[in-house]
């Protein structure tokens, strides 16, 4: 049997108490320092989609237009058409501009942007046309339809707009960034809009 010898044991003990004093301290410098304001904004960058809300549209648009001429609108040179789609909106809150003030371990306060509209979508393959007139005085055109497709996408918006799509998105941002929070620990959440000052010509 091998024999330890007193400055081997010595060697090992000491060894070993400095492994333990350094995973110790480790652990102590880990707590102490907690998030950061960086630290959290990394953190939220992952939960951008969870904060969207999307709106789904399935809607007619009808199409009229004549040949004018000074402004007036010549008989029988109507065309006309209507169209059926299905869309979508999206709106959100921009998480690229969200500040982030950590006060301490559990305190902190988190700066959102205004919402905004960030995608409006007519799904081509789903539109179907009805009622189209054939008129060889002023026969429809492909630009006809973008023109009304266009047109569609304003409507959707400011109907989404009425609806409250952008109240919405302010809310669904709140809920995701305070459930998100305090996951990772903090207690005193404070989020807020920033104030966007009028600009002075």
């Amino acid at each position: 049997m091998r024999k330890i010898t007193l400055p081997a044991l010595f060697f090992f003990l000491t060894t070993l108490i400095l492994a333990i004093l350094l995973l110790v301290n480790n652990r102590v410098v880990e707590k102490e320092k907690g998030y950061d304001s960086t630290t959290v904004l990394n953190r939220i960058s992952h939960i951008r989609e969870l904060a969207l809300v999307k709106h789904n549209y399935t809607g007619v648009i009808g199409y009229k237009d004549y040949k004018k001429f000074l402004s007036i609108n010549v008989p029988l040179t109507d065309k006309y058409f209507l169209l059926k789609y299905n869309g979508y909106i999206k709106a959100g809150v921009d998480f690229e501009r969200i500040k982030v003030n950590v006060e301490n371990d559990s305190t902190l306060h988190v700066s959102i942007p205004k919402p905004r509209i960030l995608d409006t979508v007519i799904d081509e393959k789903s539109v179907e046309v009805y009622n189209e007139s054939e008129n060889a005085f002023n026969p429809i055109k492909i630009s006809d339809y973008n023109e009304a497709l266009v047109r569609e996408k304003n409507v959707m918006i400011s109907d989404a707009i009425n609806q409250g799509i952008l109240t919405d998105a302010t809310e669904q941002a709140k809920l995701v960034l305070t459930t998100l929070l305090r996951e990772m620990g903090f207690i005193r959440i404070n989020i807020t809009e920033e104030l966007i000052l009028p600009q002075v010509d």
